[in-house]
């Protein structure tokens, strides 16, 4: 069975889910931000700054560039480290992260830390060093995931799919030692997709979180996919397994050679891939309306994720679709 990469699906979770997240784990962050304006991701620019500091393997970690109301500041950072176990060098971490952040980019920066862990009585709290009278005490807000398990099961949370990927996540450690019972959770999250009234995207990407997260032996797989299919059958709403179709018939035309599990990674990879390519398409349908065929067909034939992540930002940005032709003709020149 494959092992578990929580810091892979937190990345894509906070990327897609960033401002229901914060809503979630920092309501007063959240309430700070001006979510009409763009926010920004800063991956590439992070990973420059834990080199720089030598911190060590970078984990589940975020930048972003965003603007606080009021127009007192352009932008300013966030900051966000998700810590899956308990480590008592992170106090002294997040201070080193956002000293260099600051130092690099002269703005201001709020730094978040998620507590993913299984420990109830771990608590890391500030930081703090003193020499001789020369003291630094650095405060952060966290957010302990044990404690909002309470919320999750709220109503007034339903509708937050934040709330999916932080119970896919406590499921996958509640379910150490017993896959059936993981089996169970997996089900119980991907029914509720459709129950709670998620768009197909949503859909789509919230299970690709939960798949994720909730890994199962091959046989429990099997089982699985196949109440999801007379689920999805009896709804009428073939979302995910005709997406799974596509990706296994990829998977086994190019992991044919190489075994059953580099097929099941084709797959899903060509899952994110048709993801991503629908989501552009409907938000430039929601924008625009009718899209034209040339240009549907010019987003299915992308392959890169990296491109179609920025496509699909692009796709809320810009100003026509004449725009964002264009910016497909300069993807293509480059």
């Amino acid at each position: 069975m494959e092992p578990i990469d929580y810091d892979g699906a937190w990345k894509e979770a906070l990327e897609h889910y960033l401002r229901p997240f914060l809503e979630l784990c920092f309501p007063v962050v959240a309430a700070g931000i001006d979510w009409s304006l763009p926010v920004e991701f800063l991956d590439q620019e992070l990973q420059e700054v834990v080199r720089d500091a030598d911190l060590g393997k970078q984990r589940a970690d975020k930048l972003v560039k965003v603007h606080p109301h009021g127009g007192g500041e352009q932008w300013v950072l966030v900051h966000v480290e998700v810590q899956a176990q308990p480590d008592s060098g992170l106090p002294l971490r997040m201070y080193r992260y956002h000293h260099r952040i600051c130092d690099r980019y002269g703005h201001r920066v709020a730094s978040l830390a998620v507590l993913g862990d299984v420990e109830p009585a771990w608590r890391p709290g500030s930081y703090h060093e003193e020499l001789w009278g020369c003291c630094v005490q650095f405060h952060y807000p966290a957010c302990k995931l044990l404690d909002l398990d309470p919320a999750l099961a709220a109503d007034s949370a339903a509708d937050n799919p934040a709330t999916v990927v932080i119970a896919a996540h406590r499921a996958t450690q509640r379910t150490v030692g017993d896959l059936p019972h993981r089996q169970r959770l997996k089900w119980e999250l991907t029914r509720r997709l459709y129950e709670r009234g998620y768009t197909k995207q949503d859909i789509l990407e919230l299970y690709r979180l939960i798949d994720w997260l909730l890994v199962l032996p091959e046989e429990l797989t099997v089982e699985f996919r196949r109440e999801l299919c007379q689920f999805e059958m009896e709804k009428a709403m073939p979302y995910i397994t005709s997406i799974e179709r596509l990706g296994r018939q990829e998977g086994r035309q190019e992991g044919r050679q190489e075994g059953r599990q580099e097929g099941r990674q084709e797959g899903r990879q060509e899952g994110r891939q048709q993801t991503l390519r629908e989501a552009i398409l409907d938000v430039l349908e929601a924008r625009f309306g009718a899209v034209p065929y040339a240009l549907r067909e010019h987003v299915g034939a992308l392959s890169d994720e990296a491109v179609l992540k920025h496509l699909h930002r692009q796709a809320a940005l810009t100003l026509n679709l004449e725009a964002f032709q264009h910016s497909l003709t300069e993807l293509k020149a480059g």
